[in-house]
């Protein structure tokens, strides 16, 4: 039987002489950017990789998910490592889309390579471990084109703005006992433990008036535009009011203002972010800004529509798993090549909502790339480091975590403490989640 270093060194020199194969991925996808629920080509791509590496894949879970599982000689945990498989929108992106402006500006691509190298890697080695590796490639991450998504849930298409819930809303975790995920950071240190992400509800808002001569009659419209601007006004001055702990941001769009700028507007829209460090900041935050909504159609006699649903629940890394995956990159990289995130992050993932369920872990692993993520000039400059790197280390977790009856990865589940049901998470997102139409008057009394 052979010890764990020995399965680790078989894993990393599998990865290595895959890495042009890795590396190659890492850039193909990279160039053909899909958003979220729309990635079908990188899906099918996933699915033509898992085929020959001699898997059985299935596919369409959560619309575009793709997963595939390695079984180990015996029956134990399940370790999975995940890679999400869509983009942004930046159309000012040197690797943009030219048709949809959709770019990888935050370093999927990478995860998709490093979860198929891991996969390569073990591969070699799971019939010497004791439980199985799910290789799982998700959808719809990033939370953007609200507005469609919102569309879906409207028709029963999704139940959730993204991937993650709504994978584990439609079951395809319950198969699963622990998650690893590696995403792309700047250009140093080469990887990093501790992040930190605020939960976030979107809102969809629709603000309804009356057209008229904008220069004749303005007096005969309502405007839905004045009615958002007045709102907007309203969340803004609740800004000095959020608890500083809470880390609240709220942001907007205004999708739709009106049809044609001589007449008052009918109708305006808008797509809403309000991210918070815990879900009662999230629920407070959201009641605050409806308040602020309902003020602005008050204001003008409008009426408002308010859909609010949940993008992603708070995350933070199970320090447990984190132990393990961060003691084997000292080992593959040296002790001063492992960084800490600073623990104040504004940003959101949906491996908040996967970290309800099951112990996670996050690291960032390095771009090659100092530019700030989201941005117009971000991309995986180091393919190696984004990919190559983050698949050698997540693959020789899984074999700390599943060598030797898989000891550690049962004593990382029971250190992470409890974690939610399927049904108890299901109840959480829909306990944050609402509609209303809330009528300011004006509307009314015309109709009357």
């Amino acid at each position: 039987m052979s010890t764990a270093s020995e399965l680790k060194a078989r894993v990393c020199a599998e990865i290595e002489r895959h890495a042009a194969e890795i590396t190659g991925l890492c850039d193909d996808i990279m160039r053909h950017p899909e958003t979220g629920y729309r990635e079908t080509r990188t899906s099918a791509l996933v699915a033509e990789r898992f085929t020959a590496m001699g898997l059985t894949p299935r596919t369409g879970l959560a619309r575009t998910g793709v997963k595939a599982r390695l079984r180990g000689r015996a029956p134990g945990p399940t370790a999975a490592i995940l890679g999400e498989l869509d983009s942004l929108l930046i159309p000012d992106h040197p690797y943009a889309d030219p048709v949809t402006g959709a770019a990888h500006a935050c370093g999927h691509n990478a995860q998709i390579a490093s979860m198929i190298g891991a996969g390569l890697g073990l591969r070699a080695v799971i019939g010497e471990l004791d439980g199985d590796v799910v290789l799982f490639a998700v959808p719809a991450e990033e939370c953007i084109e609200v507005g469609w998504r919102m569309s879906l849930r409207d028709n029963g298409e999704i139940h959730q703005t993204t991937g993650k819930a709504e994978l584990i809303r439609a079951g395809h975790f319950d198969d699963v006992d622990l998650a690893m995920l590696t995403h792309t950071g700047v250009a140093a240190p080469p990887i990093a433990f501790g992040m930190r992400g605020n939960g976030s509800l979107v809102k969809r808002v629709r603000f309804h008036g009356r057209a008229a001569h904008a220069g004749a009659m303005p007096w005969a419209g309502i405007s839905s535009y004045k009615a958002a601007t007045v709102a907007i006004a309203a969340v803004d001055a609740h800004r000095e009011f959020f608890d500083d702990s809470d880390a609240v941001r709220v942001h907007h769009l205004i999708t739709h203002s009106g049809d044609s700028v001589s007449a008052i507007p009918a109708r305006t829209e808008l797509e809403m972010m309000i991210r918070a460090r815990t879900v009662e900041a999230m629920r407070d935050a959201s009641e605050r800004v409806d308040r602020a909504l309902r003020g602005g159609a008050l204001a003008m006699g409008a009426d408002v529509e308010i859909t609010t649903a949940v993008s992603y629940l708070p995350f933070r890394d199970d320090e447990p798993l984190t132990e393990v995956t961060a003691a084997n990159a000292r080992q593959l990289l040296g002790a001063d090549a492992v960084g800490r995130i600073p623990e104040i992050t504004g940003g959101s993932t949906d491996m908040g909502d996967l970290g309800t369920v099951m112990p996670v872990v996050h690291p960032l692993a390095a771009s090659g790339c100092a530019t700030p993520f989201h941005g117009n000039a971000y991309y995986t400059a180091d393919p190696v480091a984004a990919a190559v790197v983050p698949a050698k280390v997540m693959a020789c977790t899984v074999v700390d975590l599943l060598a030797d009856g898989a000891a550690a990865a049962r004593a990382v589940i029971e250190r992470s403490g409890p974690k939610l049901g399927r049904a108890e998470f299901a109840g959480l997102h829909d306990s944050l989640s609402s509609s209303e139409y809330f009528r300011g008057g004006l509307l009314d009394r015309a109709e009357s």
